[in-house]
């Protein structure tokens, strides 16, 4: 499917007329109400139940107290979007989302599930949506993406979605965001290693112990928010507690049927079609998703298809208990290189491509089951079993810019000429699998104040088995067999915090165990080796919040990375003298809400005594990892959400969000060397580290009207960055040393909904202002996204 420009504009003003056509102003009417009950999995009522509405931008319309009956009424400001959530003690938060017109509705039964860990991600959107108690005493710094502002942006990959949190920086690649390069605080976001990600509370990465890259990487319309964690509360999920922990949470099944499909076109081959359905019978919900994404990305000679799918169920058992599962499949069909350009092919045509060869399949496929459930009065019981496959070839002819025909020494290829006819390529060929059961428990008690425990342990296991073949020809996807290595990871691990909450205050120390074995084989040379690690990562948050809407506070944690197996055991079967990863992080800051403005902002400091960085970023038989040494990270982050409608008191809305950082320390301690290849004797104590840029920042402001119409123009910046440990401003012929200059997305999104028919139609338009700029030098130098602009519609039934 080619979509021409004069097709995106013809469709565009079809969709624009059919917008004014069904804009009709309908008769003001009254405020609209909702009335419904709350009760459990069973459906036996649950009196008490604290139930809160609020707008898409967080701003609470109403709260109420169930009655004796379990019954509720909300009463909003006007039609439009809410969510709608109810708690109660000993059971997780729920929430829905629904489309409310200028009528009453009424009967709207909201099912409350056995509850969970106060610290488990999988609820911390929900609790922090509605729960006072659960914003005042969280001691660290959290950002929540929520559907609604998904959906209000039209994001058009996670690179896009996650700019809009402070302190993340994500590197775009081949420019659909399947495997975006995420950072946090200035630590180098290169395949997003020094990140913890997460699918409801589930490691993402296919071996997070053994090699934490990404490789792979989930949708972002497979989720209904995106939680990002960065204070001492890291501690409890792990392995790697150094920036930050994503976690990326899908749909639960809804309590009544519903369902929604998507379709959007736009130029650049761009085709995403998605839809959903789900309900919920008797004691049993269920909910599946399906997604057909494709883009001709970035580049030419690039074309990316993907088909993801999920589904899962849940079933009451009992009145406290519940079991769900939860499965999907991941499958993408690229065209797509690994190397970036030279200077020289840059300027000549910055989107040039020339291995139009490169291919890359990736098949994943996942299951978990979870179990929760109340023991005794106090106690909360969470049991997860999960387990992944991560199948993925890539035949490629180059790596990086460095490596031309026929810098690899191929006799069969005199140089780029014979690109497409003799010269051979490389298979990088890898099979992956993962899987681990974890348990947590909660207990909570009263002794002078009130007390929480949660504690937990993990057996976690991870097998690779990665081969290299090199082929004779471009199209080859056979060759002489070069490596053969099994790469095994066995972890376990443990975790403890326990939280005082006296009035205001809430103290909470904890800390983490991990011991971890390492094996590697070599089938080539049939040698093996073994070796072992352990560590312990202990933290302590301090909160003081006096209402809701004001929290200070404090924490400091040890960040954690562990060691990959191919790096700790040398391909010979000997053992290296590599270090984990090691910090000590420091974080203090305050959330503030006054009316329709919520203000946020951390200040930070990670002090390393050893980061480990890469000694290649080809991968293959020669990549590595190396002790970096001592780095330091300081700096402040903020954000920024208002929404204005309550305060005009009209059917118009004005409202915007901002996220800021500024890192304005992020360097080499001490006396340090270069790790750029025929730079190893020059020191670089003192330099900026690479790919930390010194701002980032995401402005969004938009307009909505009640009958539907919303307007959104963000910007989002990201400053200037080095590329490489000295600092190189000119770049160098391969193009992987010189300054990335600072540049700028402008993004466009215009949406209308017809009132009470959950249809809508939008136009989305990425880098507005079509701008070429760098947005990578790793293996190459790689360009932004062209002006992309897509147009689609959408309906909730």
């Amino acid at each position: 499917m080619r979509c021409s420009s004069l097709t995106v504009l013809v469709l565009v003003l079809a969709i624009g007329g059919f917008a004014v056509v069904g804009a009709a102003t309908p008769p003001a009417q009254s405020p609209p109400t909702i009335s419904g009950q709350v009760v459990d999995i069973t459906g036996a009522v649950l009196p008490k139940a604290a139930v809160t509405a609020r707008r898409s931008s967080g701003l609470v319309v109403d709260a109420v107290v169930c009655d004796a009956a379990g019954q509720f009424v909300l009463r909003l400001a006007e039609p439009g979007d809410y969510t709608i959530s109810a708690q109660h003690d000993g059971f997780a938060v729920t929430e829905t989302t629904i489309t409310v017109n200028a009528r009453p509705l009424a009967a709207l039964e909201l099912r409350l599930r056995p509850g969970g860990l106060a610290e488990e991600l999988t609820v911390i959107g929900a609790r922090l949506a509605g729960s006072e108690e659960m914003r005042r005493r969280l001691p660290g710094g959290f950002d929540l993406l929520t559907r609604e502002v998904l959906d209000a942006a039209h994001v058009f990959s996670t690179s896009e979605a996650l700019r809009k949190v402070p302190g993340v920086v994500v590197r775009d690649e081949e420019g659909l965001g399947l495997r975006p390069n995420i950072g946090i605080r200035g630590l180098n976001p290169t395949r997003s290693s020094k990140v913890l990600l997460l699918e409801d509370g589930v490691p993402v990465s296919y071996a997070p112990y053994g090699d934490n890259s990404s490789y792979y990487h989930p949708p972002i319309e497979r989720f209904e928010r995106v939680e990002v964690l960065k204070g001492s509360s890291q501690i409890a999920h792990g392995p790697v507690t150094l920036g930050g922990v994503v976690n990326y949470i899908t749909a639960e099944p809804p309590t009544h049927p519903q369902g929604a499909v998507q379709v959007a076109a736009g130029n650049r081959d761009y085709l995403n079609a998605s839809g959903s359905l789900g309900g919920t019978w008797g004691h049993t919900g269920v909910f599946g998703h399906a997604l057909r994404k494709q883009s001709d990305g970035a580049r030419d000679n690039i074309q990316s298809e993907l088909t993801d799918v999920m589904a899962k169920a849940s079933r009451a058992i009992g009145t406290v208990s519940q079991l769900a599962v939860k499965a999907n499949y991941y499958r993408e069909r690229s065209q797509v290189t690994y190397s970036g350009l030279r200077e020289e092919e840059y300027r000549r045509d910055p989107r040039a491509n020339p291995f139009t060869n490169d291919r890359f399949d990736g098949d994943r496929a996942g299951a978990s089951v979870v179990y929760r459930g109340l023991l005794w009065s106090r106690v909360a019981l969470s049991g997860t079993a999960y387990a992944s496959s991560f199948a993925r070839d890539w035949w490629r002819q180059s790596s990086n810019s460095g490596q031309r025909p026929n810098d690899a020494g191929d006799p069969q290829c005199g140089g780029m000429a014979n690109l497409g006819t003799t010269c051979g390529n490389e298979g990088r060929l890898r099979r992956y699998r993962q899987g681990g059961v974890e348990l947590r428990a909660r207990h909570d008690f009263v002794a002078g104040v009130r007390h929480e425990i949660d504690f937990g342990v993990r057996i976690h296991g991870e097998h690779q088995d990665r081969r290299q073949e090199n082929g004779d020809t471009p199209a080859a996807r056979r060759g002489v067999l070069v490596e053969n290595n099994v790469r095994g990871t066995e972890a376990l691990s443990g975790f403890v915090q326990h939280r005082w909450m006296a009035g205001y205050w809430t103290i909470t120390p904890g800390a983490r165990v991990e011991r971890i074995s390492y094996s590697r084989t070599n089938r080539l040379l049939d040698r093996s080796g073994r070796t072992s690690a352990s560590e312990v990562v202990p933290g302590l948050g301090v909160s003081w919040g006096p209402t809701v809407d004001r929290t200070v506070f404090a924490g400091i944690h040890r960040g954690f990375a562990p060691a990959r197996a191919e790096d700790i055991i040398n391909n010979t079967g000997g053992t290296v003298d590599l270090e984990p990863e090691r910090s000590w992080n420091y974080e203090a800051g305050g959330r503030l809400r006054a009316g329709v403005v919520g203000v946020h902002g951390t200040a930070f400091r990670l002090d390393y005594s050893n980061q480990v960085v890469p000694a290649s970023l080809a991968g293959g038989i020669g990549s590595a990892l190396t002790n970096g040494g001592q780095t330091l990270h300081q700096g402040v982050e903020g954000g920024l959400d208002a929404d204005w409608r309550q305060l005009h008191g009209t059917r118009h809305d004005l409202y915007g969000r901002v996220s800021y950082t500024w890192l304005p320390t992020a360097r080499f301690v001490g006396i340090r060397t270069s790790n750029v290849p025929g730079f190893s004797g020059i020191n670089v104590g003192g330099n900026r580290l690479p790919y930390a840029p010194t701002t980032t920042a995401s402005i969004t402001t938009g307009y909505r009207h009640a009958l539907g119409v919303d307007v959104q123009l963000e910007s989002q910046y990201v400053g200037a960055q080095f590329a490489d440990d000295l600092n190189t401003v000119a770049g160098s012929p391969d193009g992987q040393r010189g300054l990335i200059p600072a540049h700028t997305y402008w993004n466009l999104a215009v949406s209308w909904r017809a009132p009470r028919r959950g249809a809508s139609v939008f136009v989305a338009v990425k880098n507005l202002d079509g701008r070429l700029f760098m947005v990578d030098r790793s293996r190459g130098i790689l360009p932004s996204h062209p002006r992309l602009i897509q147009i689609g519609t959408a309906w909730r039934f």
